[in-house]
């Protein structure tokens, strides 16, 4: 088993791991200025971008969920590994070689398990593309063409072929070094009477690839007739395929779709091929599962969703196609994106439709697209014989309540209009009345949210601001800072992330900031403080940086004054409860002390006013 990764190839991983590399592989980042950027959270469903990633520091953080670390921490949250499996996966990333504290390089059969299955998927992949051009794959290659995919394509979407026998990949796996129960975690055998048996046999084969570009996972499809399989059949759960989440394509379509903004969801790999060759290189497709609310956070991510994107559904045009757009259509209105459908009159799919009648009739079938509110309107509507009142009358009363589920009450109005329109009714108020009634019953019960944190009071804004000086900035503050003693803090984080400032060297360690100071804090914090030091690393100064050392200068004062304030309020106190002539002595000296400290304060509210 390998040891304790070097604390030196740990720093160096992070050190040739850019950040906003590592998650702009999953964030659609835009610059927010200082140095800062932006994106929408992947950890947790939002509308407006409060993800901020700081690439000076190498630091991230969400004003949102509170989550935040560095590139490694990013890595274990988003994919699920633990930290040695992350650092083993940038330093992959990096070209940098590990080395174990137990003594040499260690070889590959001592990562950890993610990189071990995605290490075992790129050699199934590589197996997979080059069994394609054997004589057996003839069927393989003829389904292809016969689809309008040539050589070059199948090449570029990394298509292979499994061939027709129990055991061909997993000898082929285990004689590069993979062991029997790698191969059935990840999906690609099964365990047989004498050994293990290849999950996929006499298919055609697509490989499924993370966002990152690592292949997670195949679909098959069936091309032998004595094959008693599904006709398409997928990788299993695995440690790190989960259908949910994954799409099709999302590899080679991320960065269009975020040029673009637009991201049009198919139903089969044939159908990604299709539109991509076709010139719309934005397509992505589930696998083996219905369009859910996990699919939905992905692209909303490379969206950089805030309402101007749009997703365009296409789906067959039988009735299980429409199925399918309707339950897309519970989901809709978590998207802020206009959602679109597009459906082929003559029910051809899209590879089907290019085979027919070529590349241009896909692009236009793309730009067919309506609504999705509309589609699955009018989806109702057409299930009813509208030629008569009663038919019309039993359509109201099926469609209404899809228009009733509208939440902006102005889309809800117009398309109670367009619903009268279509019905025939010619009785706008007749549609609008029975929308608006049923709009108006009670709404099921939304789950509580969770609490939030007490919201800082001004003096507490003023303890955070300076603070974020000490980790940002901490020459800007000085020896002052380092004086101020834990009690200038009122709230309890506060004062402790003071002492840890002050127990890893004060300001004067800290110096100009940057990386190093952030990590030796986050190095010395608690499981509780580190949350709070990642935030202030990358929350950006609401000061110009022009008016920085003033803004410290005003904040230092701040404080002071606030614990000036106190020792003077105390004083007070005491001083009531003494008797000016019986205790004279005490009296006079504290009479003295009083007279330094408002002395002292008025000297603080001074330099407050020239801040």
């Amino acid at each position: 088993m390998a040891g304790r990764i070097s604390d030196d190839d740990i720093a160096l991983v992070r050190e040739r791991s850019p950040i906003a590399d590592v998650i702009g592989e999953y964030v659609q980042l835009r610059n927010a200025g200082g140095g800062n950027l932006k994106g929408l959270c992947p950890f947790h469903d939002e509308k407006s971008p409060s993800f901020n990633v700081t690439p000076a520091r190498g630091m991230y953080y969400c004003f949102g969920c509170s989550e935040g670390g560095d590139v490694i921490s990013f890595l274990q949250k988003i994919d699920a590994l633990t930290f040695a499996e992350s650092v083993e996966r940038l330093a992959g990333r990096a070209g940098v070689q590990l080395r174990y504290e137990q003594g040499g390089y260690v070889p590959g059969r001592q990562q950890g398990e993610r990189s071990r299955l995605i290490e075992a998927h790129r050699a199934a992949a590589e197996f997979y593309v080059s069994n394609l051009i054997s004589p057996e794959a003839a069927v393989a290659r003829r389904f292809l063409s016969e689809r309008g995919f040539e050589r070059a394509d199948a090449d570029h979407f990394g298509v292979g072929y499994a061939p027709n026998e129990w055991e061909a990949l997993s000898r082929h796996l285990m004689g590069r070094g993979f062991s029997v129960q790698e191969l059935i975690k990840g999906g690609l055998a099964r365990e047989g009477r004498r050994g293990p048996i290849d999950r996929f046999r006499g298919r055609l084969i697509w490989p499924i690839r993370d966002i990152t570009g690592d292949v997670i996972g195949f679909g098959a499809r069936k091309l032998i007739e004595a094959d008693d399989g599904p006709k398409y059949l997928n990788t299993p759960e695995s440690p790190i395929y989960h259908k949910s989440s994954v799409l099709y394509g999302i590899d080679l379509a991320k960065r269009e779709i975020s040029k673009r903004s637009q991201a049009v969801v198919v139903e089969g790999y044939t159908d990604v091929m299709a539109l991509h060759l076709a010139g719309v290189p934005t397509a992505v497709a589930t696998c083996g599962t219905a369009f859910g609310e996990d699919h939905i956070k992905v692209l909303r991510r490379i969206l950089f969703d805030q309402g101007q994107g749009e997703v365009i559904f296409t789906f067959d045009g039988d009735s299980a196609g429409q199925k399918a757009a309707l339950r897309a259509f519970q989901d809709e209105q978590k998207f802020v994106t206009q959602t679109f459908v597009a459906v082929q009159p003559d029910g051809l799919d899209p590879c089907d439709l290019r085979v027919q009648k070529g590349d241009a009739a896909v692009r236009d079938l793309v730009a067919s697209r309506e609504p999705l509110f509309a589609f699955a309107i009018r989806s109702v509507i057409g299930r009813y014989d509208t030629s008569t009142n009663e038919g019309r009358l039993s359509a109201l009363d099926a469609a209404a309540p899809v228009v009733a589920s509208i939440k902006d009450k102005a889309l809800r109005h117009m398309y109670a209009v367009d619903l009268d329109r279509w019905l025939g009714f010619m009785n706008e108020r007749l549609v609008v009345e029975r929308v608006t009634e049923i709009a108006a019953r009670p709404a099921e019960a939304r789950p509580e949210k969770k609490p939030a944190q007490a919201p800082l009071d001004p003096h507490q804004r003023y303890e955070f601001e300076a603070l974020q000086l000490a980790v940002q900035r901490p020459a800007l503050l000085g020896p002052e800072f380092d004086v101020l003693g834990a009690a200038a803090f009122t709230r309890a984080e506060h004062a402790a992330l003071y002492e840890l400032i002050v127990s890893c060297g004060g300001t004067a360690a800290g110096g100009a900031g940057g990386r190093e100071w952030v990590e030796r804090l986050l190095a010395g914090a608690s499981d509780e403080l580190r949350p709070l030091v990642t935030r202030l690393a990358v929350d950006p100064l609401r000061v110009e940086t022009n008016g920085e050392e003033r803004h410290g200068v005003g904040l230092l004062a701040r404080l002071q004054e606030v614990t000036v304030s106190r020792q003077l309020d105390a004083l007070k106190s005491r001083m009531q409860r003494l008797n000016p002539v019986d205790e004279a002595q005490d009296y006079n000296r504290m009479f003295g002390e009083l007279a330094a400290l408002e002395a002292q304060r008025r000297m603080l509210r001074e330099r407050l006013a020239g801040a």
